[in-house]
């Protein structure tokens, strides 16, 4: 019987053989042994294209020096070519290669064992070659090129710069689209008018009146104070909370305001009687927003406890607790149509809530800082979150008790923490910032259009430069800004700016948009 060899007489390039075999015929199906002819042609033009664009500089390098030295093309602080030039007078061009030791033989060598390959590098320089002349000769006879009588060096190096080879690459063979991002329409810059003071402490909420005749602020203080709209004069002060008053809203449908502060409350005014008629106790901590359903009698206050309450606002009873959020509610917004609430939290993220099944219907977790305002558009259905990352834009749609599918951000980071977001009727959008900033964008673009920074009072100090709620009156003409320097700051437009006297912050059109 034949014995079989031992592994030891194997050597290693018979046992890679063996299993390049074995793997050959493991994978090889019929659709890799019926594969079509390859194209020699086309293979042979790919090979020497490859192979001049690598080796082209090799190929041709002393006879380019030596075409550059004979025709004089040489920049003036260019270093001297490592090539031995007879002191004799400058060779002519017919001669210009024939002092290179070697370069006849090796040229002879070339065409004894030329091949195919070699053939179609040649003739592809060759077209590049009549190219290049032909654009030469197009820009001289255009005037474009002109060459003087006393040998300039820079119009040598030009007359060089013209038979150089380009090289382009391939993003600059493809057109460049125009962007189809929107352009920002022209606003009219804002300016402030007016400044209130009158609190003694804080002003962290404000809200105006349906009739736009006269809006309430709250202030750390523990007051709230009513306010002629028209002259800023102080028609009253209401006194009941025990701590920082952080959210008011005034009722469209009845003569009841709400007020919500630090101290767990939660309270209805009448302003009839201007008292106090109801109190909404359950929250276990701080309320830090509140809003009313535009159709509904219901009230929806959230806070500190990462919860979102929703009252009956004449039975005092809490109808539902929407929790889900883990850390603090800090805003609330409500709407007609589902979604009809919104809730942006600390824990960066927004939840959209349906309020029919007491329950989230979506939750947005594109911010990655957490979330202090939030602003809907009057007439498109899409709305605006507010971080310390970033200020998004955000469509909604009312399926499934709805939904909300992010469109972009906008254009700017404000790089501050953001807690107050306004729109208005004419789609400019107002932000302002925990340092004092003020900035207006343009709302379909996202482009920032004016950038203010508040003054403080006399007998502030610059750290108490600080929005913290901002909210635009019914016509959309005035602006109404509540600070951290005590003071009430009313902005209006400048009627007397034009496009030509006061233009716009420059718009540049967004290359690469993030989703986060």
């Amino acid at each position: 019987p034949a014995v079989a060899a031992s592994p030891a007489s194997v050597s290693v390039r018979e046992l890679c053989e063996r299993s390049a075999k074995r793997t050959l015929s493991m994978f090889e199906t019929a659709s890799t042994s019926d594969r079509p002819p390859t194209h020699e042609p086309s293979v042979r033009l790919k090979m020497a294209v490859k192979i001049r664009d690598d080796f082209d500089a090799v190929r041709r390098g002393a006879r380019g020096v030596v075409g550059v030295v004979a025709h004089g093309a040489m920049p003036q602080n260019a270093p001297a070519p490592n090539v031995a030039v007879p002191s004799a007078a400058k060779p002519s061009e017919g001669a210009s290669e024939s002092f290179i030791p070697g370069l006849d033989a090796a040229a002879s060598a070339k065409e004894k064992t030329s091949s195919d390959v070699a053939a179609l590098i040649d003739a592809i320089d060759d077209d590049d070659r009549s190219k290049a002349k032909a654009r030469t000769i197009v820009s001289v006879a255009s005037g474009a090129l002109a060459v003087s009588h006393g040998g300039d060096p820079s119009q040598s190096a030009g007359v060089h710069a013209a038979f150089k080879k380009r090289h382009e690459t391939s993003a600059a063979l493809i057109p460049r689209l125009a962007s189809k991002w929107p352009r920002p329409k022209w606003h009219q810059p804002w300016k402030l008018y007016r400044v209130i003071s009158g609190h003694m402490g804080w002003v962290r909420s404000v809200h105006v009146d349906p009739s736009n005749e006269w809006f309430v602020t709250g202030s750390a203080d523990r007051t709230i104070k009513v306010w002629d709209l028209a002259s800023g004069q102080l028609r009253l002060t209401l006194t009941g909370h025990i701590e920082q008053v952080t959210g008011l809203a005034v009722s469209d449908r009845h003569p009841y305001m709400f007020s919500c502060g630090l101290d767990k409350q939660v309270k209805c005014w009448d302003l009839e009687y201007n008292k106090v008629i109801r109190h909404y106790h359950g929250h276990l901590s701080g309320v830090y927003a509140l809003a009313l359903h535009p159709e509904l009698d219901v009230l929806m206050t959230g806070g500190r406890d990462s919860a979102c309450r929703v009252w009956d606002m004449r039975t005092k009873v809490q109808a539902m607790c929407l929790s889900g959020h883990d850390n603090t509610v800090g805003c609330i917004v409500s709407q007609r149509t589902n979604p009809q609430v919104m809730t942006g939290s600390y824990d960066s993220t927004v939840k959209l809530w349906d309020l029919a099944a007491g329950k989230c219907a979506t939750t947005l977790t594109h911010h990655k800082k957490g979330v202090r305002a939030l602003a809907l558009h009057p007439r498109e259905f899409s709305f605006l979150s507010a971080s310390a990352d970033n200020i998004k834009k955000f469509g909604m749609s009312s399926e499934g008790g709805g939904g909300a599918a992010f469109k972009h951000n906008m254009l700017t980071k404000q790089r501050t923490i953001v807690n107050a977001l306004a729109v208005s009727e004419d789609d400019v959008v107002v932000s302002g910032g925990d340092d004092g900033s003020l900035w207006f964008w343009d709302y379909n673009s996202g482009h920032c259009f004016q950038q203010s920074q508040a003054k403080v009072q006399p007998g502030s100090m610059e750290s108490e430069a600080g929005v913290f709620a901002a909210t635009f009156d019914k016509t959309g003409t005035r602006l109404i800004t509540v600070e951290a320097d005590k003071t009430i700051k009313m902005w209006k437009q400048d009627e007397d700016a034009s496009e030509e006297t006061h233009p716009n912050l420059p718009f540049v059109p967004p290359k690469d948009m993030r989703r986060f």
